[in-house]
């Protein structure tokens, strides 16, 4: 596991958008309740790295259920996250792709809890891409804390 983040988060203007909720809808076909990423901050030129964000909001559906009196975001919804940001942008890299779902997750480990309020950022770095698959590394950080990591592999359908 990264002993740093792979991102320099401290080089990104994170109040940017590149791409908000409509726009990362019109690329992933995830909506409602299970789109998991809010807002694409930022991405390199190659289309090889980037930044998103979930706003952790309290009338998520999961949080009455998922410990009552104390909700904690589910961990797949944190690798969730990672894959609608993976494969926003690998289509954003390759158009006109057909489904894109993920068949791999490696390599995971949760290093701290979120909740409501907070503002799960996570990071992308692809490790290798084809025109028909994608592995990437991702991080999720909230507060500048490392709380998810995991390796997801993405492939069209």
């Amino acid at each position: 596991m990264a002993a740093s983040l792979l991102i320099d988060l401290d080089s990104i203007d994170l109040t940017q958008t590149y791409a908000d909720s409509d726009a990362i809808c019109r690329v992933n076909p995830q909506g409602g309740p299970m789109q998991q990423i809010d807002r694409i901050i930022w991405h390199d030129e190659a289309i090889t790295q980037g930044v998103g964000i979930k706003y952790v909001r309290d009338d998520e559906f999961w949080v009455p259920y998922h410990v009552p009196g104390r909700p904690l975001m589910p961990g797949v919804l944190m690798i969730e996250a990672a894959a609608q940001l993976g494969s926003y942008l690998y289509r954003s890299k390759i158009p006109n792709l057909g489904f894109v779902g993920f068949t791999r997750c490696t390599d995971t480990a949760f290093r701290g809890q979120v909740v409501p309020g907070d503002e799960l950022l996570v990071l992308c770095k692809e490790v290798e891409s084809t025109k028909r698959r994608f592995v990437s590394m991702f991080q999720g950080v909230v507060a500048g804390r490392l709380v998810m990591e995991t390796t997801i592999t993405g492939m069209v359908f």
